[in-house]
């Protein structure tokens, strides 16, 4: 299932969007390590949705602008698992997105949100890799976000909403790692 979420994601991204590309194979690689905290077919899982995670950016894919909701649509259309597309449709505090755009009964209705150490991890992996692949903290991520789309931005406002939920999520996570030896 990795394999072929990789190479799904790759036909998606790696030419349309080849900084979205960069940053969803630094997620992957870092859902990887991350997947050690956890049993095998979740860890399988893991990184087969952080592969996943950005494919609804993917020009062919858009359809509401909504990227996390677009991309879990399309992943169910493609054959992949329901937990899956609801790992993606989710990731990182997407219901607070959802709610900002009118969107969170098309997503709740559709989807269902896992609260567990896999949601933890995959929001850990992309919370702390940067629009480039580079590793950073979860306020440094965010304070890059806010930035990048400007006080007034859709995206700017549900952050604020969100931060404590991400933060408690990626802190989770990362109490997960320290826990286990390397």
């Amino acid at each position: 299932m990795i394999k072929r979420a990789a190479t799904f994601a790759e036909s998606c991204l790696a030419e349309a969007l080849p900084t979205r590309w960069r940053h969803v194979q630094a997620v992957a690689a870092k859902a990887a390590h991350v997947s050690t905290t956890l049993p095998a077919t979740d860890a399988e899982v893991l990184v087969a949705a952080a592969w996943l995670h950005d494919v609804g950016y993917a020009p062919d894919i858009v359809d509401t602008g909504f990227h996390s909701l677009d991309g879990a649509r399309h992943l169910l259309l493609e054959g992949f698992p329901q937990r899956i597309a609801g790992l993606v449709a989710y990731h990182s505090c997407a219901i607070f997105e959802a709610t900002e755009r009118g969107l969170a009964d098309q997503l709740t209705a559709e989807f269902e949100y896992e609260r567990s150490p896999v949601a933890d991890a995959l929001w850990y992996a992309d919370m702390t890799t940067g629009p480039h692949g580079h590793s950073l903290s979860v306020s440094d991520r965010l304070g890059e976000v806010r930035q990048r789309y400007g006080p007034e931005h859709l995206v700017t406002r549900f952050w604020a909403q969100a931060e404590p939920t991400l933060v408690e999520a990626v802190t989770r996570a990362e109490q997960r790692l320290d826990t286990q030896p390397m």
